[in-house]
């Protein structure tokens, strides 16, 4: 019976762990808001359309088309991966005609920081920038930047989605 008990305790004090773990690194829980088929009006004749489909595995992935009138501007391309440091996001942008705007190799790359309740924030390796998903409603959410101004993390909105239906 002790050893059950002992069994028992290690047990959850195991789980407890992971949770932790898991928790701190971020998961696809904390960005579920934004799966779905998206659109945005940032300025006067552009669009930007966004798709992200469900998890799968290990991976969320995503894309956006960012139109100016009906010419393509900008493919942008999202993975987000549950790695062993974490949920991370790595993007990458092409011009028309798929021209890769980032190195072969190298990705944007933004690592899990925090959450709460609808929004969750993604900083660069170097922490010279952040990127905040916040969802506003049930058919909206926001994209913003952050910058450090005065001590303090700054965020203003890139794109503010509305659900297409």
């Amino acid at each position: 019976m002790r050893y059950i008990f002992a069994f028992l305790v290690l047990l959850a004090a195991f789980i407890n762990n992971a949770l932790a773990q898991t928790a701190k690194g971020g998961s696809f829980a904390d960005i579920a808001f934004i799966e779905g088929h998206w659109k945005a009006s940032p300025a006067e004749g552009r669009t930007i359309e966004a798709v992200w489909v469900a998890p799968a595995g290990d991976n969320i992935v995503g894309f956006m088309r960012m139109m100016n009138g009906d010419k393509i501007d900008v493919y942008e391309i999202l993975a987000y991966e549950q790695s062993a440091q974490g949920l991370v996001s790595f993007v990458k942008h092409f011009k028309p005609g798929l021209i890769g705007q980032e190195e072969k190799e190298s990705p944007n790359k933004y690592i899990f920081v925090d959450a709460a309740k609808d929004r969750a924030i993604f900083k660069t390796p170097n922490d010279d920038l952040r990127i905040l998903y916040e969802k506003r409603s049930a058919n909206q959410f926001a994209i913003a930047r952050g910058n450090l101004e005065n001590g303090k993390w700054i965020f203003k909105d890139l794109f503010v989605f509305n659900r297409v239906k």
